[in-house]
């Protein structure tokens, strides 16, 4: 690993994809500017709908589409890695979508992409998901080179299943979430630490965060933890960027001192 500037982007989507494609092209712009190397939005950023269907309308081939346009112009603009948080990609079932997230190289050129494999699934008695009814899900964990290093990506409720993260060693893995209120004041914070220690890795994590027009509220919390699970840099509510510069001697220096990764016997 080499020593780069990440940022994790801190969202509230609407409905409206042209908002919200405008919005992540401010703050992409915003956070390149500020030396970002790599650039990572959140999940949904394209559209957080009224209904859970509404993602259907908007949903895009791979390889074309005004979401995808987006993400691969700002990536060669701003010459920065982006990682598009999700996006609806078709699916083999007319009903439901992809939700992936598609990684691009300073070239604009789409590298990597991951279909979110775990589905959101909870039920208080007051609030219901069940993401299931509209997406169908992935079955391959996904991981990308960089200049700076190798990089994985995960999705929201796949911080739940360590297992996933176990399966590459990274030097940092990206996580765009949707975190909801109720489970972010209670899980997300302490998962994202968690899978930063146990794999001795960077973990650049946005969110959506605050009240959406919808009513829906995300927990936000964007943050970027490293491989000894302190913050680095934390956004609580509200639109804004999580920056820091993840050193290599961090996380050489932490498998060194403790090299669990090397004690492994399972």
């Amino acid at each position: 690993m080499k020593t780069f500037s990440a940022a994790a982007v801190q969202m509230i989507s609407t409905p409206d994809v042209a908002t919200n494609l405008a919005t992540a092209a401010r703050l992409i712009a915003q956070a390149a500017d500020g030396g970002a190397q790599l650039v990572a939005l959140p999940e949904y950023f394209a559209i957080m709908g009224a209904d859970a269907t509404d993602k259907l309308a908007v949903r895009e081939e791979f390889g074309s589409g005004p979401i995808q346009h987006m993400l691969a112009g700002a990536a060669q603009r701003h010459g920065i890695w982006l990682v598009g948080g999700t996006l609806p990609l078709t699916s083999r079932d007319p009903g439901r979508v992809r939700n992936a997230s598609l990684v691009y190289n300073p070239q604009g050129e789409c590298v990597a992409r991951y279909d979110k494999i775990h589905l959101f699934g909870f039920d208080n008695g007051t609030e219901r998901y069940a993401e299931a009814d509209t997406i169908e899900c992935g079955d391959t964990p996904v991981t990308f080179e960089t200049p700076f290093g190798h990089i994985g990506v995960a999705v929201c409720y796949d911080l739940r299943f360590p297992e996933l993260f176990r399966a590459h060693e990274v030097d940092a893995w990206v996580l765009p979430a949707a975190f909801t209120a109720t489970t972010g004041r209670a899980h997300w914070e302490v998962l994202l630490r968690a899978r930063a220690i146990e794999n001795q890795c960077f973990v650049i994590a946005p969110g959506q965060g605050g009240l959406h027009p919808t009513g829906r509220t995300t927990f936000g919390h964007s943050l970027i933890a490293d491989p000894w699970g302190e913050l680095l840099a934390l956004v609580e509510e509200g639109e804004g960027i999580a920056a820091a510069e993840l050193k290599a001697s961090q996380i050489e220096r932490v498998r060194k001192v403790l090299p669990a990764l090397q004690h492994r016997v399972l």
